[in-house]
């Protein structure tokens, strides 16, 4: 039981190296998005005001719970595929698909809209990107935990709509 286990032990999971590379890179780039919405939904949560004060106090809470579960799911997906994320702030900005908002001083209702176009961004990013992973770089696995994180944004976007709907 003292057999030495190599530091750079191959990964063999039927995908070509570069192949993984390309898929890391894309999971590196949702990551990015993940944790920029996360950041702006947690400054919402401290930051909100107004009359629906506690409810949308609590909903940024349960939003951003749920993206903090994302954000280590797709940083564990990104070393499932041989590879290390990039936990920096410096890393997730500029590789990132959306902006941060440096604004603090919006009423709720902008909040919510601005998180809003940041979801439906996400999932339009990730029905590309599933595809590519799949058809492009043949990782059925990447491609179903992608479609997985689509339906988990879907449901959030159309919790975010809730609030401003008119029916």
């Amino acid at each position: 039981m003292n057999q030495k286990i190599e530091k750079n032990h191959n990964v063999d999971i039927g995908i070509a190296e570069s192949d993984r590379k390309k898929v890391a890179e894309i999971l590196q780039t949702i990551l990015a998005d993940e944790y920029i919405i996360y950041t702006k939904t947690r400054n919402y949560h401290w930051n909100v005001t107004g009359d629906r004060f506690y409810d949308l106090h609590k909903f940024f809470e349960s939003q951003y719970e749920e993206l903090n579960t994302i954000i280590d799911d797709v940083a564990e997906r990104i070393r499932s595929v041989g590879e290390r994320p990039d936990g920096t702030m410096t890393g997730f900005l500029k590789t990132g698909r959306i902006r941060e908002n440096s604004v603090n001083d919006i009423d709720s209702g902008a909040m919510i809209l601005e998180l809003l176009a940041g979801h439906e961004s996400i999932i339009r990013n990730l029905r590309t990107d599933l595809v590519e992973c799949l058809e492009k770089y043949g990782d059925a696995g990447t491609n179903n935990f992608l479609t997985d994180l689509l339906e988990k944004h879907e449901k959030m976007a159309w919790m975010l709509r809730s609030f401003i709907s008119n029916r």
